[in-house]
């Protein structure tokens, strides 16, 4: 079979463009992993205000050096364009604002609205909302420390979860939808309390019952933090499930219907390729 002139490169192009965004996307998995983690390998007995204050900076920089990474490629393989990058900081200060509603027990305005826009635009939408509408809100309320890089990792978790969740649900009824959204907002109440309080849990090392302390087994390591979870986190984790649930079951409906209609306009975006690399192109100067 003969392969047409520049048919492999451009192939290769194809792939090499579809590879290095998810390498991106996996990298900010990796790192958000690692950061979490890395306590209960390198122990460090610390203050709760102290936990990570030497690593913090370091790991919000890669977090922002690879959500500008993963916008840049988008665009230079055709995915995103000017309107969706727009969409993405509207969105982004909106959850924002989101956050200064005061919701009974604690709950936040900035998680349904990651929820509803992750299942409309799709896994890594969700992923780069989640981490530029945490890293927004910060700004707006004065909550930058060695925790923020933390709360952005959990929340852009959260809106890649959801655009895996949309994909499945799309072609439901949207009561179906709206309701399968609620359930995943209500479980990420108290999945985000979780993973964040990762982010001092190991710090505080100590022989009770409730702290973690090197040489645990995993099981052990497991039954301990349950146990300070159930004590300190669960009641109000609780309150903000339930806050997300309902804040989705009542705006989910209009807000999913308008946003699958204007993702509907961002696609398909062509992905412009060199004049030169066109066998038709080529053959067309070489006539000339």
């Amino acid at each position: 079979m003969t392969v047409a002139p520049g048919a492999e490169p451009r192939a290769r192009r194809d792939v090499s463009g579809r590879t290095r965004p998810s390498l991106v996307y996996l990298l900010v998995a990796v790192v958000g992993a690692a950061a979490f983690l890395f306590p209960f390998w390198v122990p460090v007995e610390a203050s709760i205000g102290s936990a990570h204050a030497g690593d913090a900076p370091i790991v919000t920089a890669a977090v922002a050096s690879l959500v500008v990474a993963a916008v840049t490629l988008e665009v230079r393989r055709g995915t995103m364009n000017g309107a969706a990058i727009a969409l993405l900081g509207v969105l982004s200060a909106s959850a924002a604002l989101g956050r200064l509603l005061d919701l009974p027990g604690g709950g936040s305005g900035i998680f349904f609205l990651v929820v509803l826009a992750g299942a409309a635009f799709g896994p890594r939408f969700g992923l780069l909302l989640g981490l530029c509408s945490m890293a927004t809100s910060a700004l707006l309320t004065g909550g930058v420390g060695p925790w923020l890089p933390f709360q952005m990792l959990a929340l852009g978790w959260l809106g890649a979860g959801a655009g895996g969740i949309g994909r499945l649900t799309a072609r439901l009824p949207r009561r179906v939808e709206v309701a399968a959204l609620a359930g995943y907002g209500w479980g990420w109440g108290f999945l985000y309390g979780a993973i964040m309080n990762l982010w001092f849990w190991p710090y505080a090392i100590g022989a009770g019952p409730l702290s973690w302390q090197p040489g645990l087994s995993l099981a052990e390591t497991l039954s301990h933090y349950w146990r300070f979870y159930v004590v300190t986190s669960f009641p109000w984790d609780a309150a903000g499930a339930l806050a997300n649930a309902v804040l989705i079951v009542l705006t989910g409906g209009a807000l999913l219907a308008s946003m699958r209609r204007f993702a509907g306009r961002l696609d398909p975006v062509v992905e412009l390729e060199p004049l030169a690399s066109r066998p038709e192109a080529a053959g067309a100067q070489l006539g000339s």
